[in-house]
């Protein structure tokens, strides 16, 4: 394989990890707007939400940890020749 292909598997490895964080997001985007949701029906208190907002938070920024990891690992083993 050349060094251009490589390079070019790089680039759709970078944007599969791309579409993935924005699809991470997107549940997280969700999964706030029913918080909310639950907040304003008062089926939950404002600090349970606050709580539930900053849970979610967590878990997004531990999924996009590890697709950053996983895509500089495979990157590094693409372009090793």
């Amino acid at each position: 394989m050349t060094t251009e292909q490589r390079k070019n598997i790089v680039k759709q490895a970078k944007g599969m990890s791309e579409k993935a964080k924005i699809r991470v997001r997107a549940v997280r985007k969700d999964s706030n707007n029913q918080i909310k949701e639950y907040e304003k029906e008062k089926e939950i208190s404002e600090d349970e939400s606050r709580r539930g907002q900053a849970e979610i938070q967590k878990i997004t920024d531990s999924y996009i940890a590890k697709i950053d990891s996983l895509f500089s690992n495979k990157e590094v083993d693409i372009l090793k020749v």
